[in-house]
C-alpha cells in the first residue's frame, strides 16, 4: 500500500496531526524514526532539519503517493529550504498546524511553504480543535488510495 508521508520540524505538529487524522485518543509522543500508520508515515523532525538526513526522506518518498510537509503556524522560521519538494518523485501539499493559537501566523506559515512546494494545495488546520482536519483526511485518502477502497473504519 502506498502512503502519504508527512514531514515537518522537531515540534510542528507532525504526530499530533496524524493522531487527529487516525482519529486517535492516545496522546502523541515524539517521534525516533521513520513510523509506518495505516495510510501514513510519520517522520522524526531532524530528518526535516538536517540535510544530511534528507536521504532518509527522499528514500521514504518511493514507497509513498504524497508528500505532506507541515508548517507550524507560530513558528518564525522554515526549515524547508527553497523548492524542497521538488526534490521528491510525488506530489506535495503543505499543512498549516496549531491555527488556533493566539500566537499563529498562517499567512506567513503559507508563504514559508509556498517557498518549499510551488505547486499543491495548503490547508489549515487545528489538531487540538479539529478544524480542516476532517477535510485534509478526504484529500490525502483521495490522493493515496486506489478509487473506491478505504482503510478507515
Amino acid at each position: 500500500m502506498k502512503r502519504a508521508m508527512v514531514i515537518g520540524s522537531v515540534g510542528a505538529g507532525k504526530s499530533t496531526l496524524i493522531r487527529a487524522l487516525l482519529n486517535e485518543e492516545r496522546p502523541a509522543s515524539k517521534t525516533q524514526s521513520l513510523v509506518f500508520r495505516d495510510w501514513l508515515i510519520d517522520t522524526p523532525g531532524e530528518y526535516c532539519e538536517n540535510p544530511l538526513q534528507y536521504r532518509f526522506l527522499i528514500a521514504t518518498s518511493f514507497d509513498t503517493r504524497l508528500l505532506v510537509l507541515v508548517q507550524d503556524a507560530t513558528r518564525e522560521r522554515s526549515y524547508f529550504p527553497p523548492g524542497f519538494a521538488g526534490g521528491f518523485p510525488v506530489p506535495s501539499l503543505g499543512v498549516v498546524t496549531k491555527i488556533d493559537s493566539p500566537k499563529a501566523d498562517t499567512a506567513k506559515a503559507k508563504r514559508f511553504l509556498r517557498q518549499a512546494m510551488p505547486k499543491g494545495d495548503i490547508f489549515e488546520v487545528s489538531s487540538m480543535t479539529l478544524e480542516g482536519i476532517e477535510e485534509l483526511r478526504e484529500r490525502i485518502e483521495s490522493l493515496v488510495q486506489p478509487k473506491g477502497k478505504s482503510d478507515r473504519g
